[in-house]
């Protein structure tokens, strides 16, 4: 039986061909075991009244975590939400959640905001991601 990895995805669903693609990656592996703690398109988290909740709501989606997975993606960089969850990782619990920037396929910019805050940044390949996580979870 293979460890089970909790992973949070974090993405932005403007962007979702993105995080299909990275799902794609991780299922690539048989003997890679994973659940997906992101956010469902449909999650009623959307309907938060106001961002003391969302963010409420979006910490405890990490809270049972090993890993927090962030598109390296310039994009990124705008996104309020990114850095509330970047925000939550390191501060939001007792013990801090490792991040991986994942530089998204063939590109050329990248978000500096995620990858200052990575502990680790891989290039989008399914043995470098999974790898990474292996290595960070605890």
């Amino acid at each position: 039986m293979n460890n089970q990895y909790n992973l949070f995805i974090s993405h932005s669903w403007s962007y979702s061909g993105a995080y299909d693609g990275l799902i794609g990656l991780l299922n690539k592996d048989s003997n890679f075991s994973y659940k997906n703690y992101s956010v469902p398109k449909d999650d009623p988290v959307h309907n938060a009244k106001n961002d003391k909740e969302l963010y409420e709501a979006i910490k405890k989606q990490i809270q049972p975590c090993h890993v927090i997975l962030i598109l390296a993606g310039v994009y990124s960089t705008y996104s309020k939400w990114i850095n509330k969850e970047i925000d939550i990782a390191k501060n939001g619990f007792a013990t801090v959640k490792p991040i991986i920037a994942i530089e998204p396929w063939g590109s050329e910019r990248t978000s500096t905001v995620v990858k200052d805050n990575a502990d680790k940044i891989v290039k989008w390949q399914s043995s470098s991601i999974i790898s990474a996580i292996k290595e960070l979870a605890k």
